[in-house]
C-alpha cells in the first residue's frame, strides 16, 4: 500500500480549486481510465500549468478508499517555491554576490535534506531543483534538513539548462562538481557571484548541463571508494566558498 509523506488533496474539484489558489503541487496522480468533462478540465489545467502528473494503479488510492477521491490525488508541497531569478536580482541589488546551489537529479530525500541544512548554515542564497527527477520536499526531507527547508529559498524550474543560461547572463560563474574535472575545487574563485552544480551519485550531472559550466571542479580523493556522498561533497565545496568570501 502506498505511503504518503506529504499532505494530499483528493477529488477533481478540490484539486482544480487548489491549482487556481496557487497551491504548490508537487505531482498529480491519476487513475488509468479516468474520463469525463470535469476530469478533462482538470487534465487541461495540469498541462497548462506544467504540473507533473503520473498515471498510477488502483492500489495507490487504497488509503483513501473511504473518501470520494474520484481517482485523482495531488501531493502538496509543505513549502512555497520561489523564483531563482528574482532572488538573484534581489541579492545583487543588496550589493552581495549570489551563491546558489543547483541540484541535478538528486532523488534521495536524505541527501536533499543534508545539502539544504549545510547550505542554510553556510549562507547560500537559494537552492535550484528540476521539476522532475528530484527528491520531493517531504516531511522526511524537512526532518533531515533540521528545518532548514523552511528558511532557505527553494526554487523549481522545468528547464534547468535554460535557467542556468539566465544565471550566466546575470554574471554568475557556473562551477560543476564532477569527477571529469582536471582541477580541484580550491583552484577556482568563488568570491564572486556563482552557482555550484551537483549531480546524482550514480549518473552525475547531465551532459547538456555540464557543457554550460564555466569551470569543472573536483574534490581530491585518496581512498579506494569511488566518490563522496553528494551531501558531503556539497559541504566541502560550499564551505570553500565561505572560506574564500570571509
Amino acid at each position: 500500500m502506498a505511503k504518503f509523506k506529504q499532505e494530499c488533496i483528493f477529488g477533481i474539484r478540490a484539486i482544480i480549486e487548489a491549482i487556481h489558489q496557487e497551491k504548490e503541487i508537487d505531482k498529480v496522480m491519476l487513475r488509468k481510465g479516468n474520463n469525463g468533462e470535469l476530469f478533462q478540465q482538470l487534465f487541461s489545467l495540469i498541462r497548462e500549468r506544467e504540473i507533473p502528473f503520473q498515471y498510477v494503479p488502483e492500489e495507490v488510492f487504497k488509503p483513501f478508499s473511504g473518501k470520494n477521491h474520484q481517482g485523482v490525488l495531488a501531493e502538496v508541497s509543505p513549502i512555497a517555491y520561489q523564483n531563482i531569478l528574482d532572488i538573484v536580482d534581489e541579492v545583487i541589488a543588496r550589493g552581495e554576490n549570489p551563491l546558489v546551489l543547483v541540484l541535478d537529479r538528486i532523488t534521495d530525500v536524505r541527501n536533499l535534506g543534508g545539502i539544504t541544512r549545510t547550505a542554510e548554515c553556510a549562507g547560500v542564497h537559494a537552492i535550484l531543483l528540476p521539476n522532475k527527477n528530484s527528491a520531493k520536499i517531504s516531511s522526511d526531507a524537512i526532518k533531515t534538513s533540521a528545518g532548514a527547508l523552511y528558511h532557505l529559498p527553494v526554487c523549481r524550474e522545468k528547464n534547468l539548462k535554460k535557467t542556468v543560461r539566465e544565471l550566466k547572463r546575470r554574471g554568475l560563474m557556473i562551477y560543476a562538481a564532477t569527477e571529469k574535472a582536471e582541477q580541484f575545487y580550491t583552484a577556482v574563485d568563488m568570491k564572486g557571484a556563482c552557482a555550484i552544480v551537483l549531480g546524482s551519485e550514480d549518473t552525475g550531472i547531465d551532459e547538456d548541463l555540464l557543457v554550460l559550466a564555466n569551470e569543472k571542479i573536483k574534490i581530491p580523493q585518496f581512498g579506494k571508494i569511488e566518490s563522496l556522498n553528494v551531501s558531503a561533497a556539497a559541504a566541502v565545496i560550499v564551505y570553500e566558498a565561505v572560506r574564500q568570501r570571509n
